[in-house]
Order: C-alpha cells, then sequence, then structure tokens
C-alpha cells in the first residue's frame, strides 16, 4: 500500500510521540496500543494543525459530533486527509 505525504507526515509526527520508528507504525495501531497518554495525544494533534494549516474541530475526543476519528492512525490520517481537502476547496 503506497501511503500518501499525508500519511507519512501523520505517521512521524505519531511515531514522535509514541518514542517509536515510524516504520514501527502500522495503520491499524490504536493511539492508546501506542503508549500514547491524552498530553501526547493533544502535541500530536497540535503538530498535525500546524504542519497542515488547519483546525482539527474541538469535539475531536467524539467522532460522532465531529466526525474526526482519533482512534487509529489509519482514522486520524483519513479525518486529516478531508480536513486538507476541505481546505483547499
Amino acid at each position: 500500500m503506497q501511503m500518501t505525504a499525508i500519511a507519512d507526515t501523520i505517521t512521524a509526527i505519531i511515531a514522535e510521540k509514541a518514542l517509536l520508528q515510524p516504520a514501527d507504525i502500522a495503520l491499524d495501531m490504536t493511539i492508546s496500543g501506542l503508549g500514547i497518554d491524552s498530553l501526547g495525544l493533544v502535541e500530536a494533534i497540535f503538530a498535525i494543525e500546524e504542519h497542515f494549516d488547519i483546525q482539527v474541530p474541538f469535539e475531536a475526543a467524539n467522532p460522532g459530533a465531529s466526525g474526526f476519528d482519533l482512534s487509529s492512525v489509519a482514522s486520524i490520517i483519513h479525518a486529516v486527509e478531508g480536513l486538507v481537502a476541505q481546505q483547499a476547496a
């Protein structure tokens, strides 16, 4: 599976917060499974927002309310791709 530039960047940010190498991050991994606590998750979201010049919805902890799912690496990538596409439109 070919990873996009967005996926590569998000994987690198998450890997940094998990103290792992990006190659050790699988798309189906959960944030809690990577050992990232709530503070680390907030730091990762801030880094993602800054890098992509986007704003993650405040209700991100409740994916049903915002559409931004933080449950896995793949879901974060998908949500950020959507926000980047909306911003470009």
